[in-house]
């Protein structure tokens, strides 16, 4: 069995380094822990695994070819992009009435007990995991152009003379191992922002950015349906 090996990963590095949702979603959780920006690329690579299963069993060609199951997709990954947007602005909302009415307090962290601090931090370490796993996973799981990839773009690299299945299966399981690292090397990048996102004003303009980012590509792609 051959394929074009060469002109797949290709492709597949070029899609990953063009910024969409997957990525801003991964970067967001890397800056708020390097534990949950992992945990947001593996959901996103979850989400491939789906997007190849629906693609082998015939699922996503049933919902390419039907425009109403297509828009719906598209539009309810939309609507979970302005969702996450929103939940961030309020997010930096919220922390600035904090900061208002202690006054200008620089840090609340500097108020706890170690004792109590550690066991804060431990306590939600799970919750968190989930959290970014769950973000990468339903974002890239409700958008429909992953599941394209793989009816359109990675047939494109199979070669007619082996199994058309086990072909689909190598280049999709390539596609998700190339994901992971690339998205393990982003946190790894990502966390220098954490030492400057430590300051108050820095975190909340973040906050204000990505969360206003997240909307205009969920009304973006709604307005595309």
């Amino acid at each position: 069995m051959t394929v074009d090996l060469v002109g797949f990963l290709g492709v597949v590095l070029a899609a990953y380094v063009v910024p969409g949702p997957d990525f801003l979603v991964v970067l967001r959780s890397a800056t708020e822990h390097p534990a949950k920006g992992r945990a947001a690329g593996l959901g996103a690579q979850a989400g491939l695994c789906v997007h190849m299963l629906a693609a082998a069993t015939g699922l996503s060609l049933i919902a390419a070819r039907s425009p109403v199951a297509y828009d719906a997709i598209q539009l309810l990954g939309a609507a979970y992009l302005v969702h996450l947007g929103v939940r961030a602005v309020l997010a930096a909302r919220r922390a600035a009435a904090r900061r208002r009415s202690a006054g200008g307090a620089p840090s609340v962290c500097l108020t706890k007990r170690p004792g109590r601090e550690e066991s804060a931090n431990e306590a939600p370490a799970r919750g968190r995991w989930w959290s970014g796993f769950r973000q990468g996973l339903l974002t890239n799981v409700l958008n429909p152009k992953a599941a394209l990839f793989f009816l359109s773009v990675l047939p494109q690299f199979v070669n007619g003379s082996g199994s058309r299945s086990r072909q689909i299966f190598l280049l999709g399981t390539l596609d998700i191992l190339m994901g992971v690292g690339y998205w393990f090397a982003l946190v790894a990048m990502a966390t220098r922002l954490r030492a400057l996102l430590d300051r108050p004003a820095f975190r909340r303009r973040w906050e204000l950015a990505t969360g206003w980012l997240f909307i205009a590509i969920g009304i973006g792609v709604a307005a595309t349906a």
